[in-house]
């Protein structure tokens, strides 16, 4: 086995509202392996994107650490804090919001690219957001540089975020709910998108979604944690984790998944 990409140690967040103190995430521990999968799966309010923001930098913890490739992050400073943003990078659930509407598919990569000295003139910001494109299957690559947002589909917004997401060469990438807002057939399409880049390109996931089915197709061969108010409740190889669940609420999820023909699901059950 490799050493740990990302590592979350005991790592607790606590919001202060005006009712009182509130326990987001509470002890969770989880490590992500460079080029594998991890799904963090729970439902709405389990804590899942709160444990997502803490491990992209986004959100300090209350208490714990994180650790990337050995680092502390949350004590980088200067170079090496911008380094370790760029190796993580995110993808939020709404490809509504997470575009700014005013700038072209062009100019929401090349910022990124100009940013960080990935590309030194327009020629060449344009060859490299033409690739990344590519690499989503936005194709021809040529007819979507100059569309706005408002001009894409939700299926096609994801993907431009997906593109920005691989601007800087990250070693991980955080899917938080990507894919929850798409229509089914979409959804799949996008997923063996990040399926070949986690191949192609040996980039690390940390899948963020609240239905085991999406962990099964996507996660097969990583690992799954289950979260339960704010805490991981059962956590394995994710063929393990669907297959033989050991607490009682990865059982009510898998229980909550829907059977095309559940009459025919249940005669197959009951033969010897």
């Amino acid at each position: 086995m490799s050493e740990p990409l990302i590592v979350l140690d005991q790592v607790s967040h606590v919001f202060t509202t005006r009712s009182g103190q509130h326990r987001a995430v509470d002890e969770v521990s989880l490590s992500l392996e460079p080029g594998k999968v991890l799904c963090l799966v729970g439902e709405s309010g389990s804590g899942k994107t709160t444990t997502a923001r803490i491990a992209a930098g986004l959100t300090r913890p209350t208490s714990g650490t994180v650790r990337f490739q050995g680092a502390d992050v949350y004590r980088l400073t200067g170079d090496a804090f911008t380094g370790f943003r760029r190796a993580v990078q995110y993808i939020h659930q709404d490809p509504y919001a997470s575009l700014n509407p005013v700038r072209d598919v062009f100019r929401t990569l090349a910022a990124p690219l100009r940013r960080h000295g990935l590309a030194r003139g327009g020629q060449q910001a344009r060859e490299r957001a033409l690739e990344l494109l590519s690499e989503v299957d936005l194709t021809p690559p040529e007819n979507f540089l100059t569309k706005y947002p408002h001009q894409l589909s939700g299926g096609q917004r994801q993907r431009v975020a997906v593109a920005r997401a691989l601007t800087l060469g990250p070693r991980l990438i955080i899917a938080d709910e990507s894919t929850s807002m798409l229509d089914v057939s979409i959804r799949i399409s996008l997923l063996n998108v990040l399926q070949r880049l986690r191949d192609d390109l040996g980039v690390a996931f940390l899948f963020i979604t609240h239905d085991l089915a999406l962990a099964k197709y996507f996660g097969w061969h990583g690992t799954t944690a289950v979260m339960h108010q704010g805490r991981v409740v059962e956590s394995g190889p994710t063929p393990q984790v669907i297959n033989d669940p050991a607490h009682e609420y990865t059982k009510a999820l898998l229980a909550a998944i829907p059977v095309p023909d559940p009459d025919l699901a249940r005669r197959r059950a009951a033969r010897p």
